[in-house]
């Protein structure tokens, strides 16, 4: 029975909604933090590693922040459409809507929102997110939901990602969810031991960990991609329209820094093998700042860097035989002479 404008009175009105995850915002403000700090001492470099400097900064902060993004982003699928439907249940009602749904590694988040968003006396604007993380109960957020009695479409839904349901995406989505996350942390360490290491002599090593970066983080796609297409698609049919999910931003931006990160990592392998001080120079290692370092291509290899001091290289240990001569001969005449003039 309808009260006070249509309105059923066990319906609680819709939550507010926020532009944007709380998890997103605090990352982003870190990694800018971060940017505007190193901007802050940029003016303390001179001449041109300033500009080399910026760039190792700006590309690391970049490849840190979206691995973190990514892993707690709610779009790796997405689809939305336009359609008329039902809103409640004992209802005859329906409206003209705009449904939205947002699949994650983490959970599924479903929007509702009216156009325009006043209708039947009710300002229909929702965002619902349903998590099948570790230690999240999906069925219990779904019995939750169904006792606040939310919309329809929100209902349809994540009914559809349940455990109980047929179509079998909750066990699917989760699986993805779980690995690609691990995958992704895996690849977060990576980025911070790559970091390490390009601050120290160590310039190939630093490479070979970029590479492992972009590796996992392809891995990563992969899994995601083959693990969310073991079923058959289900059918989404809300009202007159059908919603089909795509892949989403945070699938694609990951892909474009994976690969991103496995080109820096082979254009080092190659300026290791055929510009070496160059790319010391790069990196603020210069082997003109440290005359004492000498880079030996016999010894390193591709696989394998080495540094000697120029005290133990063999071109200073080199004696004229002449000069050899003459100190045997002056050591053979006086032996008991301990200075020798020639």
């Amino acid at each position: 029975m309808a009260a006070f404008g249509h309105t059923f009175p066990f319906y609680p009105g819709p939550k507010p909604t926020f532009s944007m995850d709380t998890t997103l915002a605090i990352i982003i403000t870190i990694f800018l933090t971060a940017l505007v700090t190193f901007i802050i001492i940029l003016p303390g470099i001179r001449g041109k590693m300033r500009l080399f400097w910026l760039l190792r900064v700006v590309t690391s902060l970049f490849i840190g922040a979206v691995i973190l993004a990514v892993n707690f982003s709610s779009e790796w699928s997405v689809g939305q459409v336009s359609t008329n439907t039902s809103y409640k249940a004992f209802s005859s009602q329906w409206i003209s809507a705009d449904v939205g749904l947002q699949l994650g590694l983490r959970g599924v988040n479903i929007t509702l929102t009216g156009t325009p968003v006043q209708q039947l006396n009710e300002t229909i604007n929702y965002n619902e997110e349903f998590t099948w993380r570790l230690g999240e109960n999906y069925a219990e957020e779904y019995a939750r939901a169904l006792e606040k009695g939310l919309p329809d479409p929100v209902l349809y839904l994540a009914e559809k990602f349940s455990p109980n349901s047929p179509c079998g995406l909750h066990g699917q989505y989760r699986l993805a969810g779980h690995y690609t996350s691990a995958i992704l942390w895996v690849a977060f360490l990576c980025w911070l031991l790559a970091n390490v290491m390009l601050s120290m002599p160590v310039l190939l090593y630093g490479g070979h960990m970029l590479l492992a970066t972009g590796i996992f983080q392809l891995l990563g796609l992969l899994f995601f991609s083959i693990a969310t297409s073991l079923t058959q698609p289900c059918p989404l049919r809300l009202g007159s329209a059908v919603l089909q999910t795509r892949l989403g931003p945070a699938f694609w931006i990951t892909l474009t820094t994976g690969v991103l990160c496995v080109l820096l990592s082979l254009a080092m392998a190659v300026a290791h093998r055929m510009q070496p001080h160059r790319l010391k120079a790069f990196f603020n290692q210069s082997v003109g700042e440290n005359p004492g370092l000498k880079w030996n291509p016999e010894e390193g290899g591709l696989l394998s860097p080495r540094y000697r001091s120029t005290a133990e290289s063999p071109q200073s240990q080199d004696i004229s035989l002449s000069e050899a001569s003459s100190e045997t001969c002056c050591k053979e005449e006086h032996p008991r002479v301990p200075d020798c003039a020639l």
